[in-house]
């Protein structure tokens, strides 16, 4: 349960996932094909816009966290907020392909500066004991995102492209705003740096958790390819490659961004019943099966249920896996471990988005990536499973060492 004072750690948390994903990646998928219709930009233009932002994720990724480390997290978190919500508002009117692409590239950084600060901050300023349901929630901000690009822009775009442009970087001040008034409270990282366990304090037990990390981080990678075709290319196949109509397609990715709002919720109270760890597999497992659902049938009960646990599992899996990293450093070194994963996510996410495309081109169909991306998931929770192991092995060696270092000093 949300305590009264986790409200600023969790608004922070929950305004950077807002604006650093929910609207400066979300956002642009329904405005892409106005931007064509209207005639600023071919349809390979666009997509290179869209790759922009992707690299950006990337820069910003690998920088996160030296930056935060130099500058104030306020004013770290104040300039991303500002920098998307130009990105949007310098791109209200027709432009060169060039000024574009400098702007979204501009977005994705900020985005993943967003995404890595925020989250760290918001875990790193509650107490222990809450920090499971707290570093969920904050990933709540990506589902309202997903939700404002299935329902506001929509209509946003009936009055204009360039009004839409324009709302889409007030949104972005208005969370910035909200996010800096909680950030004057003076929000502060609660935990000190935890102490070394038993394990961690051999050569051997510090070489067991960087491998149980890697795996972690490893199967976070995974889920990046997981993250594409429903992210990318799931309106088109059911709209266009299936011939199910615009309002149909529309339908479900309204669904999708019910489940991205509702996932955090639900990996929150998972977490609480089977820790960061059961919590993680049980998501890959789920995400693995909705994922390859839409090959087996496309009846509206499996759209619908694929649209869903999908959109519930893209923020689900961001938030365990932050929350596992956690669990295994400690707060106090997440924050880096944590631009690395993200680093590792949007270099992934990037390659996959780019091979798809290539492969979509080659066999004319959608079909096999959706498969593809099924098996890229159930690696991933294979990945989990054995840092399950990994650690547990870890566990007993050090139980051992203990017990022998006891009976070493009973007989001295």
């Amino acid at each position: 349960m949300i305590n009264r004072k986790d409200w600023p750690a969790l608004m922070i948390g929950v305004m950077a996932t807002l604006a650093g994903i929910g609207i400066a990646r979300f956002a642009y998928t329904p405005l892409l094909p106005a931007i064509i219709q209207e005639g600023w930009f071919t349809a390979s233009q666009g997509a290179y816009l869209g790759a922009a932002n992707l690299l950006g994720y990337f820069i910003g990724a690998l920088c996160a966290h030296a930056l935060s480390e130099r500058f104030s997290s306020r004013l770290v978190i104040g300039a991303s907020f500002a920098a998307i919500a130009l990105s949007f508002m310098l791109c209200a009117g027709a432009g060169s392909f060039f000024w574009f692409f400098l702007w979204r590239l501009v977005s994705g950084i900020a985005g993943a500066i967003l995404m890595v600060v925020g989250p760290s901050l918001a875990l790193a300023a509650t107490p222990p004991e809450r920090r499971a349901s707290v570093g969920a929630m904050v990933f709540t901000g990506i589902g309202l995102g997903a939700l404002l690009s299935a329902s506001i822009v929509p209509v946003l775009l009936e009055l204009s492209l360039t009004a839409t442009w324009a709302t889409l970087g007030l949104l972005c001040i208005a969370a910035g705003l909200v996010s800096d008034a909680f950030l004057r409270q003076g929000v502060t990282p609660l935990a000190p740096p935890l102490a070394a366990s038993p394990t961690a304090n051999s050569q051997k037990g510090y070489a067991g958790i960087k491998l149980v990390v890697l795996l972690v981080i490893g199967a976070y990678a995974l889920d990046a390819i997981g993250f594409v075709p429903h992210t990318v290319f799931w309106v088109d196949y059911l709209a266009r490659e299936n011939a199910l109509g615009n309002h149909a397609a529309s339908l479900q990715w309204g669904i999708f961004g019910l489940g991205a709002l509702c996932g955090p919720f639900m990996v929150g109270a998972l977490a609480q019943r089977v820790g960061w760890q059961g919590g993680l597999m049980i998501a890959f497992a789920a995400k693995a099966a909705a994922v390859s659902l839409p090959v087996f049938s496309l009846a509206l009960l499996s759209q619908s249920v694929s649209s869903f646990m999908v959109g519930a599992m893209i923020p689900g899996i961001v938030a365990l896996t932050s929350g596992r990293l956690a669990e295994l450093v400690g707060p106090t070194a997440h924050k880096k471990l944590w631009g690395q994963a993200t680093a590792a996510f949007a270099a992934a996410q990037a390659v996959a988005g780019y091979s798809m495309s290539a492969l979509y081109d080659t066999w004319g169909s959608y079909a096999p990536l959706f498969a593809i991306s099924g098996l890229m998931l159930a690696a991933g929770f294979l990945l989990v499973l054995i840092s399950r192991g990994v650690q547990q092995r870890q566990a007993h060696l050090s139980d051992q060492h203990s017990t022998k270092h006891s009976s070493n000093q009973g007989r001295q």
